[in-house]
């Protein structure tokens, strides 16, 4: 008989579970990094994304590091192939954190590191805060326990607005003006978020994959204060990694510098000529997460 050459694992595989909320069930689609063989050897690492954002974003940093760690990627509810909720007031952080746990506790695993962007942050630090939290390494990139109204504002204008495009072209330019502060990001970057970031409608156009309604719940939840959330943050117990793009407009550095002061033993590390997010999408970057995991 002859010998059958194991043929190496795909980079990565498609799943989804579900997630339940006041309006019903819901669809969540996840992206899990990585051989499977090997996913009881390893720690597990959540990479969730920003606001609008969804689990391809981090297709470079997973592609680096799923040799270490079992990847996974989540499309929050109502963005990337994740399902739509009926009404505008589903989007919220009881349910992302709600669907988020529901995760964990498919995958299995009791403890899990974290990697969350912008939004992904702020569920990141919101499940770390909770007693018995399965987190047991925490990394935000660009968000802290404190944001501006005004930086808020600055983006409650287009959330959910966009219209239909002509061609996938047509959204790389809309991405390029309305995330102005993303690095790094090459022409071959920007092309694989457009290209991550919208589907073909019926009528052969483009549409953006995340629900409008998502845009509605963020103006209705904008306040005439800025976002609080130091009592939570103190409340966090296992270390943290605090990303930060040296022009963020959400991450200003004096609360950068005061995450270090204050609850939960923190490392700051700063990106030169990258505003809000650093994408993860070099070396560099993709190399600071990894040796602080490997060495906290």
């Amino acid at each position: 008989m002859p010998h059958r050459i194991k043929q190496p694992p795909k980079a990565y595989s498609k799943h989804y579970h579900l997630g339940l909320g006041f309006h019903g069930f819901h669809r969540l689609n996840y992206l899990e990094w990585g051989d499977a063989d090997e996913f009881k050897h390893q720690e597990t690492l959540f990479c969730v994304h920003g606001l609008t954002r969804n689990a391809r974003d981090f297709d470079y940093f997973a592609g680096k590091m799923c040799g270490n760690y079992r990847i996974v990627c989540p499309d929050v509810v109502g963005r990337g192939d994740s399902d739509h909720i009926v009404t505008a007031e589903g989007y919220n952080y009881l349910q992302y954190n709600s669907d988020m746990n529901a995760l964990i506790a498919r995958l299995g695993v009791t403890e899990i590191n974290w990697i969350g962007t912008s939004m992904g942050g702020i569920i990141g630090m919101v499940l770390a805060a909770q007693p018995q939290s399965p987190i047991r390494r925490l990394v935000v990139n660009d968000i802290g326990p404190e944001v501006h109204r005004d930086a808020l504002m600055s983006i409650a204008d287009y959330i959910g607005r966009s219209e239909e495009f002509r061609s996938v072209d047509e959204v790389e330019q809309y991405l390029r003006k309305i995330y102005p502060e993303f690095a790094p990001m090459t022409d071959e970057d920007w092309s694989h978020m457009a290209k991550y970031s919208s589907r073909r409608t019926k009528s052969g156009s483009f549409r953006m994959k995340v629900d409008n309604r998502v845009g509605e719940a963020f103006r209705d939840s904008i306040s005439y204060f800025n976002v609080d959330m130091w009592e939570t943050w103190e409340q966090i117990t296992c270390p943290v990694l605090v990303l930060r793009g040296a022009e963020s407009s959400f991450l200003s550095k004096e609360v950068a510098e005061k995450m270090l002061t204050c609850g939960p033993e923190t490392t700051l590390v700063e990106f030169e000529n990258t505003g809000h997010t650093p994408t993860l999408r070099n070396d560099e970057q993709v190399d600071v997460i990894k040796n602080w995991l490997a060495n906290n």
